[in-house]
């Protein structure tokens, strides 16, 4: 158990970020999900913004790693440029 104040204070600090991070993750697969299961080309412009955003935001971040996010903007706009 930390003794010193301040390493109780990032313990605090690093659940409270875990948590946030863990459910940012999480929303951010669940609309790649969505995206993936779109059937017309309409539904996967308006959703393909929000997902880029999202994926740049948890990069940002540090959450996943750079190369991954770019990884899965490029495949998910492939994807949805060839929807019908």
């Amino acid at each position: 158990m930390a003794n010193h104040k301040s390493s109780l204070k990032r313990i605090r600090a690093n659940a409270t970020k875990r948590l946030r991070n863990r459910y940012q993750a999480k929303t951010t697969r669940t609309f790649i999900k969505r995206l993936r299961a779109a059937e017309d080309k309409k539904t996967g412009l308006e959703l393909l913004p929000k997902v880029v955003s999202m994926l740049d935001r948890l990069a940002k971040k540090n959450v996943i790693h750079k190369n991954k996010a770019a990884n899965n903007k490029s495949k998910l706009t492939k994807f949805v440029n060839g929807l019908k």
